[in-house]
């Protein structure tokens, strides 16, 4: 993958600026499309809410990583953020997948964050990429943020959409919140803790794009979630012994969870996606971490 002009949105988040690095190291030239003045050649402006994007720092480019959004789960869901989530998808994907769809010379290839939500509540029914989608507003998300993807793939761009699940980094994300709980012995299941939650190592996260970049007959949507997902319980009783403390034998109650955090709780914690990453697995990719105690320690 030397040698290749990458386009990356995103940049600065936990995916984006991990994934940043290794493809610089690569030796991969990596331009990064940013909403505020660029700083050197190697950025370029772009205002996603206006439409506003220079298409001549796409040109030549072999690659296109869309990761741009904003966060989902790290306050309450008022209705102006969950409008402010749906937008930024939405909008940012538009302006990009258009843009590129008008290029004398586009790129071979636009890889388009995605996320598992798209498949809702599914209990401990296992899904993979032919499942449909389900209920809720993340998967009213996904499917209008993946539609605009859609542009690209009809302009003859090989496009893929990454359904990633719950990253697992000590540098942010779910993790590093509730690791001081934990920390102190105070870990414990989750509503039932029976839920199951689709759980994938950052490093697995950056391989498998790294990956997909280069695997030319892979199109569409693909799972980003290790082989082996685990229930809210599993992944409690884990993380306790990573960090070598004991966890609570009670569950925090729904109820209490709705009232302390508000909506994001039913979708974001309480529901569960019983996720398996069947066309990345049926591409060849050997995950680093297949299970959950071997993806902490790494972590941690």
């Amino acid at each position: 993958m030397g040698n290749m002009t990458i386009i990356v949105t995103g940049s600065s988040g936990l995916l984006g600026s991990a994934l940043v690095g290794a493809l610089r190291a690569d030796g991969s030239r990596v331009v990064r499309l940013v909403r505020r003045a660029p700083q050197g050649g190697d950025e370029s402006f772009w205002n996603p809410a206006k439409g506003l994007i220079d298409p001549a720092a796409l040109e030549g480019a072999q690659a296109v990583i869309h990761l741009a959004g904003a966060g989902v789960g790290d306050r309450r869901w008022s209705e102006e953020h969950k409008r402010e989530v749906m937008r930024s998808r939405v909008d940012g994907t538009r302006t990009l997948a258009g843009a590129l769809a008008k290029l004398s010379a586009p790129p071979g290839v636009f890889l388009s964050g995605s996320a598992i939500g798209y498949y809702g509540d599914t209990g401990d029914r296992e899904v993979d990429e032919s499942s449909p989608s389900g209920e809720g507003f993340m998967a009213e998300v996904v499917r209008a943020w993946e539609a605009e993807a859609e542009v690209a793939a009809a302009a003859g761009i090989r496009t893929v959409l990454l359904r990633t699940g719950l990253v697992l980094s000590r540098e942010g994300g779910m993790l590093t919140r509730i690791l001081p709980i934990f920390k102190l012995g105070l870990g414990a299941p989750l509503g039932s803790g029976g839920q199951y939650w689709s759980w994938i190592s950052v490093e697995d996260w950056v391989e498998a794009v790294r990956h997909l970049l280069r695997t030319e007959e892979v199109e569409g949507p693909v799972n980003l979630t290790a082989p082996e997902p685990v229930t809210n319980a599993e992944f409690t009783r884990a993380l306790g012994r990573a960090v070598h403390r004991p966890t609570m034998p009670l569950a925090v109650p729904g109820p209490v969870l709705r009232a302390a955090i508000g909506e994001f709780a039913q979708e974001g914690v309480l529901a569960g996606q019983r996720v398996i990453p069947r066309r990345l697995v049926g591409t060849g990719y050997a995950f680093r971490h297949n299970h959950l105690n071997d993806a902490l320690f790494a972590v941690l």
